[in-house]
């Protein structure tokens, strides 16, 4: 997800009103309706049903439709609008980190390497490459791909300096791993948009991430 778009549905929550028609929704075991929102939480139907289309909007909710007496054909009545919590994940990082990005690298390779015996940092680096090329694919330059993925890149004299490190507390925990992990993906998406006048290499600096862009 885009971080404006996570941030536009975060703050869907701010009004205290949709958030606890929310929260109501979200720890009932089955889809509710709308008189079933308002009914419990005393508030008029039409706001209910206000904002819990808001929340429809911002996809933090899906909608359903039921006739809840089992009756069907003519005489049944319309269907319920029903409520449910949707399968969207929304999560908001300032500055931005990439821990599930992370996450899915390093099982990935722990996986790989139970299988096939093989070492589990290089096979985290080549698939930190293969995921940077993947990220790249289609973009117009090396600047932009890395702002889109939180690296918050500079150029200063024909380099690249990455002001955020997407990994920052697991890099404080295992510098080493992490680093190579992040070089494999900056490498990877070097080849993804086809840049050759630039080489991604280690030089960790206070307040910048561990990887910089230097020319060939």
């Amino acid at each position: 997800m885009q971080e404006t778009q996570a941030l536009t549905a975060v703050a869907a929550l701010d009004e205290p009103t949709r958030r606890r028609l929310y929260e109501f929704v979200v720890r009932r075991p089955e889809p509710v309706s709308r008189d079933d929102v308002a009914a419990a939480l005393g508030v008029p139907r039409a706001t209910v049903a206000f904002h819990l289309d808001r929340l429809v909007d911002e996809q933090l909710l899906v909608v359903g439709h039921e006739r809840r007496t089992g009756r069907t054909g003519p005489g049944a009545g319309r269907p319920a609008k029903l409520y449910r919590r949707s399968d969207r994940q929304v999560s908001v990082s300032l500055p931005e980190r990439q821990y599930e990005l992370a996450g899915r690298l390093l099982a990935a390779a722990v996986e790989q390497a139970d299988e096939t015996g093989g070492s589990p940092r290089e096979i985290l680096t080549r698939r930190a490459r293969e995921q940077g090329a993947e990220l790249a694919a289609g973009a117009p330059d090396i600047v932009t791909t890395l702002e889109e993925n939180g690296f918050e890149p500079r150029t200063e004299d024909g380099e690249v300096l990455l002001a955020n490190c997407p990994f920052h507390r697991l890099a404080q925990a295992h510098t080493r791993l992490v680093c190579e992990m992040n070089l494999g993906l900056v490498e990877g998406m070097l080849t993804g948009v086809g840049e050759r006048a630039l080489r991604a290499r280690l030089d960790p600096r206070p307040g910048l991430c561990c990887v910089r862009l230097a020319r060939e």
